[in-house]
Formats: C-alpha cells, sequence, structure tokens
C-alpha cells in the first residue's frame, strides 16, 4: 500500500495531494506553517481547491484514505512514495536557482528508506533529477540509488486559474529510474488522472518534453509580439490581423501580450543555461525571452504616446492599471510583468493606482512594493489601462487595453 507524501502545498502539490488523497492515505507538507494551518482550516487562498473540495477530502481522513497537512518533518517517516512540487525559479540574471529543490531533497533524504520512491514534478532542465537531487538523497539518506531508493520524474502541468483543465483532466507524462519503477510511478499516477499517462523512455525525456513545452509557447508569443509591433508601426490593427489568419485550420491561435508568471517566462532559462553548458548558444529560445520581457516596457511607451496623442499631461498624470496578476482570474502574482509596465510609466512622472480583486495586496506590497487596493470606488484617473483581463473588468471603460494571452 502506498503512503503518499507530497512537499510543496502550492499551485501545483495541494490539487495534487487532494486527489492523491482521495485513493491513499496521504501528506501534505510544507515548511510555511501559515499554510499548513490555513490548510488544515479547510481554506485555500490560490483558489485552487475549493473549500467544500478540501474539506471533503479531509473529512475523510483515516488509516486507509485521506490527506493530512503538516509542517513536522517527523510525520513524513510514514511515507513511502514522495512527490516533490517545489518552485523553480529564477535570479534576476535568470540562471536557474535550484536551492527550493535541494533543500527539499535534503528533507525527504532525512526520511528516505529502503525501497521508497521519490519522484520530482519541479520544471528542471534534462539532468537535474539524476545529477543534482539523487546525490543530494543519497548523502542525507546514506542509502543506494537504485538498489535502496528509486525516483521517478513526472512533470506538472498546473494551469493556475484554470477551472476546465484541472489536475487529473491533463495527461500526465511519467517516468522512473528503473523500467520496474517507471512502471509503479505510472500506475500511481494513472489510478487518480482521468486524462491518462504517457511513460517516457528516461527521467531525461520526461525533463525535456516539459522544458520545451512551455519554451515552445514562449516563442509562439514572441512571434506575436514582435508582429504586434510591426503592424502598429504599419497603422493596422494587430487583433483584426490575427482573427483573418485564424480563419486558416492550422493558423495558431497566439496573441500578443505580456508572458508573466512561473513557467513560460521561466523554463525556457533552464533550457537555455543546459544547452550552454554543452556548449550550444541558443538562438532563437533567448530571442523570445528578449522579445517577451521588454513587453511591459513597450506597452508603457505606447500608454504615454497615447495620452500624448489624447492631449492629456504626461507628468503628474493619474493612470489607473487595471490588475496585477500574471494572468486572468487568478490569484497569482509571481513574476507578473505588470510590475515592468508600471515601473516604466513612473519613470515619466506619472502617478499610478493599482487596483486588482484577485490579488492579495499585502503580498503586491510585500514582493514588489507597489501598493494595490482591492476596492475601486475611490479611484480616480486621467487614463485607465487594462493590464489583466480578469471577468470583472469587461464591462469596465478602459483607454488603454492589453489583451492578455
Amino acid at each position: 500500500m502506498k503512503k503518499i507524501a507530497v512537499i510543496g502545498l502550492g499551485y501545483v502539490g495541494l490539487p495534487l495531494a487532494v486527489e492523491f488523497g482521495k485513493k491513499y492515505p496521504t501528506i501534505g507538507f510544507d515548511i510555511n506553517i501559515d499554510r499548513v494551518t490555513e490548510l488544515q482550516e479547510g481554506k485555500d487562498h490560490t483558489l485552487e481547491v475549493t473549500e467544500d473540495y478540501l474539506q471533503e477530502v479531509l473529512s475523510g481522513s483515516n488509516d486507509n484514505v485521506g490527506i493530512c497537512f503538516s509542517s513536522n518533518i517527523e510525520d513524513l517517516k510514514e511515507a513511502n512514495f514522495f512527490v516533490v512540487t517545489v518552485p523553480t525559479p529564477t535570479d534576476k540574471h535568470h540562471r536557474p536557482v535550484l536551492t527550493p529543490l535541494v533543500k527539499a531533497s535534503e528533507t525527504v533524504g532525512a526520511v528516505l528508506k529502503k525501497g521508497d520512491i521519490v519522484v520530482y514534478e519541479s520544471t528542471v532542465y534534462p539532468g537535474v533529477t539524476e545529477d543534482e537531487c539523487v546525490p543530494v538523497l543519497e548523502r542525507v539518506s546514506g542509502l543506494k540509488y537504485n538498489e535502496d531508493f528509486f525516483v521517478g520524474y513526472s512533470p506538472e502541468r498546473i494551469n493556475p486559474g484554470d477551472k476546465e483543465h484541472t489536475v487529473t483532466k491533463i495527461k500526465k507524462v511519467t517516468s522512473g529510474s528503473t523500467p520496474e519503477i517507471a512502471k509503479v510511478v505510472d500506475g500511481v499516477y494513472k489510478s487518480v488522472i482521468v486524462a491518462g499517462t504517457h511513460l517516457a523512455a528516461t527521467i531525461k525525456v520526461a525533463e525535456a518534453a516539459k522544458v520545451i513545452e512551455n519554451s515552445q509557447r514562449d516563442i509562439n508569443i514572441a512571434f506575436v509580439n514582435e508582429l504586434h509591433k510591426i503592424f502598429n508601426l504599419l497603422d493596422i490593427n494587430t487583433y483584426d490581423v490575427l482573427e483573418a489568419a485564424g480563419t486558416k485550420w492550422n493558423f495558431l491561435p497566439f496573441k500578443p501580450g505580456m508572458v508573466g508568471g512561473h513557467c513560460i517566462g521561466v523554463d525556457p532559462y533552464y533550457l537555455a543555461q543546459k544547452a550552454q553548458e554543452v556548449g550550444y548558444h541558443p538562438e532563437i529560445i533567448l530571442a523570445g525571452r528578449r522579445m517577451n520581457d521588454g513587453m511591459g516596457p513597450y506597452f508603457a511607451h505606447d500608454i504615454v504616446k497615447k495620452m500624448i496623442l489624447n492631449d492629456i499631461p504626461v507628468k503628474g498624470a493619474k493612470v489607473l492599471v487595471l490588475g496585477i496578476t500574471f494572468k486572468e482570474n487568478c490569484p497569482d502574482i509571481r513574476n507578473t510583468k505588470v510590475v515592468d509596465l508600471i515601473h516604466t510609466l513612473e519613470e515619466y512622472g506619472i502617478d499610478i493606482s493599482v487596483y486588482d480583486p484577485w490579488a492579495n495586496c499585502d503580498e503586491v506590497q510585500s514582493e514588489y512594493g507597489i501598493f494595490c487596493e482591492n476596492d475601486i470606488e475611490s479611484m480616480n484617473s486621467d487614463y485607465t489601462v487594462l493590464a489583466v483581463a480578469h471577468n470583472e473588468f469587461k464591462d469596465v471603460a478602459v483607454d488603454y487595453s492589453i489583451k492578455h494571452i
């Protein structure tokens, strides 16, 4: 009988832990005590799991099935199937930061036993699981890889805020460190993933598959962003062009916009890092990143141009920015490019107000030093910018709209 421990209870780990909790005794582990307390009370500020859903799986907790949440490493000793779902960010120079992954591996290594399986879901470049994580597990546990314990890799495919493509409805790629373990890992996931699984040939194949998914999307958006810049210079409406081109059955429906978040805006740098380590300088991948990273300032300059053309004095103008999360209808503010837009507008001496009914404004203040409000009643502006297309903004009159990806 598998007893599962999910390490990291964010946008990825929590939905997965809840699904596992329906079939297996499951421990949801996180070092953030406040997060654990919140979940123990049946609440989820990420809004990935409803309170009713969370209460249901919590009330089912017993020796055979259900979930419990903990920040106590002692509770992990009961598990024999570990799933690591911690963040893999980049630093200010866009270099991969594996520290959370290493720390999580040390935590698992401290409770690892013979016969246990450790599966990583965090997005990484090919080779991280076996070259970076396994040595940590061996060092801390004193056990031998593929003799005493085994590993797998099954990349996360969570789309924050998406209530249609939830974790069980997205096909899952799986892999294992031996053919036998690969089948075990695949079987565990297959038992909860309604959409089914795809068993990859090796761990490195599964790692590569994940990192190119987001890199491909990033490049496609960068292409459309470049088209948007060109069509603006030609005084052609980009969206009219995309609508016309979209009448062909195989035209890919991407739109221009700011590419933020913890996946598309980060993962290409992981692939680029590994490519450079083996002596290849990726051109298309990094060109796409440069294009997309520059869209916040680009839209800000375009806003200033529109203000001037409409005889609105720029310096000292009050501009209301609607939305600061990285995507629509989601409270996630990680790596949001709206911040770049705001900072560029502030360089022109513009007075910025931010309204976002989804964001945690205390978190925005702490992370970015930007004041935002969840109440629009008290806000006056000379110019209104729709930065994130939350449903709440559908009927709001705006002066400038950034179509969201």
